[in-house]
């Protein structure tokens, strides 16, 4: 069952807002949100945490400054999404600009699993790296840094993952939520973890005089793959992250992105120079987490490493083609679940687990987030992997920390979990396919230690009432060209309409024609074929509908009920 309920907002201080200069209707949503001041609007980069606050930051910038002054070979070992993919190429084009002698390893996660493993410095040695430099992973990898020392590697772990109690023993480690770390951010992506090593090895390189016979390199221009990474990793948008995808978008909207960038925009069939966090979210992410899933993370690192934009295009294409593969193997995939569900007594239930052993183990996640909106549980999907595992993959939702569910099940049934790790609405694990029974119930015990024997409800948070008004072509362009994403979520409406007309699009998606009044309004509620009734209350999010070069407002609506 799911409900309509509105946000709070105060009166007082909307209007301190408004009167510091802010749009009435952004200030509500803001106030909403919990912004108490225009301060907290304001999106320089001088407001930006200082790379000194960021633990373990000046110990990498020295290991790397004097890597390059040694002339020592650097490998930076990616991980296989969007944020990985975005970090090693940030983590690329600093170095070489840097003056560094540095590339990149990216295992096949199929057939190496996650993280810095021991077979991953057996892969890396042919490549006599004198430095590792993990991004996006590794605060896990204790055995992998082990054979790494063997191996006369040092290692600079850079990652933004829960740490587990022992922690690997790393040359260096630079992650906020490791013991001891002040870095006010933790919610900061991998991308922006190995960006703000960046800005502190600059900072290193200038009190070297590095930079007085030579360009400084303007890290700024990187802003762009931080902002991608950023959003694509659904990382919770505080000041700090926002400031990071606010200023990306800007280089964006003024042309100055990089080939990759700019080739990925253009095969999703978007205006880089009208960027929004949805192009980031939902065009450009896919299409690289396309590469990690089905084939290997080194097309997208390429895609966003090289400087030839016509490369960059043909990589693109491959991208895109990727993607429209994915689309079709969950479609499949999504069929087969829905008639599971229709099996399981999920109304009874306060977790869902699902597995069939045809499903692509690279396409679980999406699956499990898809089901996770339809019968909102935490939901994970399995797949079968190798030598008799099953890999999972977990979606949460609001008030149930994924990890430490994971952590509790890992604690009341040792052994049960083979690894797993993550964060609060985002988890892996690997089981052995023989526990799945007793992982299901172990699961659904640990679930419900969070919500009770109450099975979650679902609410919709809305932002009240649009006046008629605001729902115009301004409004909504003005709407997505704010900085929205996990924590700082987008605004949703909610009123009663009358419904005029409605029609089924191929089958799957409900268009509407409602009225408020005098005035009428387009609407859609895509992926849902049931009739609406005469009159309904809906919450609705407003969107520019382009068709045939011309653009209206439209209302897309998440959900609605009788009115």
């Amino acid at each position: 069952m799911s409900r309509i309920q509105r946000r709070t907002a105060a009166p007082r201080e909307v209007q301190a807002l408004v009167d510091s200069g802010v749009d009435p209707l952004l200030a509500r949503i803001y106030c909403a949100r919990g912004v108490a001041g225009r301060a907290e609007l304001e999106y320089d980069l001088a407001g930006l945490l200082p790379p000194s606050g960021l633990k373990g930051a000046d110990e990498a910038a020295t290991l790397l400054a004097d890597a390059i002054e040694a002339g020592a070979r650097m490998l930076i070992v990616a991980d296989y999404d969007c944020d990985g993919a975005t970090a090693c190429a940030v983590g690329l084009r600093a170095l070489r600009a840097f003056g560094a002698d540095v590339a990149y390893l990216v295992p096949n996660r199929f057939e190496y699993g996650y993280g810095l493993t021991p077979a991953i410095v057996d892969l890396a040695v042919p490549l006599q790296p004198e430095l590792l430099i993990t991004v996006d992973n590794g605060i896990a990898s204790v055995d992998g840094v082990a054979a790494a020392r063997a191996a006369s590697m040092a290692t600079l772990i850079t990652d933004h993952h829960l740490p587990a109690e022992v922690l690997p023993d790393a040359d260096v480690i630079v992650n906020p939520n490791q013991p001891g770390c002040p870095f006010e951010s933790k919610s900061i992506a991998g991308v922006g973890v190995m960006f703000y090593v960046m800005l502190a090895l600059r900072a290193e390189l200038r009190s070297r005089n590095a930079f007085a016979e030579r360009p400084e390199p303007n890290l700024a221009s990187l802003l762009d793959l931080v902002a991608l990474g950023t959003v694509a990793d659904v990382v919770r948008l505080d000041r700090n992250n926002r400031i990071l995808v606010s200023q990306g978008l800007r280089r964006m909207r003024t042309g100055r992105v990089q080939p990759g960038m700019r080739a990925l925009f253009s095969v999703a069939g978007r205006e880089v120079e009208r960027a929004t966090t949805f192009d980031l979210g939902f065009a450009l992410g896919p299409r690289l987490n396309a590469a990690g899933r089905l084939a290997d993370m080194s097309l997208g690192i390429e895609c966003l490493a090289t400087d030839d934009l016509p490369r960059a295009l043909n990589i693109a294409r491959e991208l895109d083609s990727l993607n429209r593969e994915r689309r079709a193997i969950e479609a499949d995939m999504q069929a087969d679940a829905l008639i599971e569900l229709d099996r399981l007594d999920v109304a009874g239930q306060a977790s869902v687990a699902l597995f069939e052993p045809t499903w692509h183990q690279g396409v679980i996640g999406i699956l499990a987030g898809r089901i996770r909106e339809r019968v909102h549980r935490p939901t994970i999907a399995f797949a079968r992997s190798t030598d008799g595992e099953l890999k999972g993959s977990g979606r949460s939702i609001d008030g149930v920390h994924l990890r430490d569910v994971l952590d509790l099940v890992s604690k009341r049934r040792p052994g049960l979990l083979l690894r797993f790790g993550g964060h609060a609405m985002a988890a892996g694990l690997a089981i052995a396919e023989a526990d799945y029974p007793p992982f299901c119930e172990a699961f659904e015990a640990a679930v419900r230690a969070f919500v009770g024997d109450r099975p979650p409800e679902h609410t919709i948070d809305s932002d009240g009432p649009l006046d008629p008004g605001y729902m115009t072509l301004v409004s909504a362009r003005r709407l997505e060209q704010e900085i929205w994403g996990q924590g700082f979520p987008g605004p949703v409406f909610d009123d009663v309409f009358e419904v005029d007309q409605q029609r089924l699009l191929k089958d799957r998606h409900l268009k509407l024609a409602l009225r408020k009044g005098r005035t009428r309004f387009e609407a859609i509620r895509f992926n849902h074929a049931e009739a609406a009734p005469a009159r309904i209350r809906a919450a609705y999010r407003l969107a520019v509908n382009e068709f045939n070069g011309r653009s209206t407002v439209q209302l897309l609506i998440d959900y609605f009920e009788p009115a």
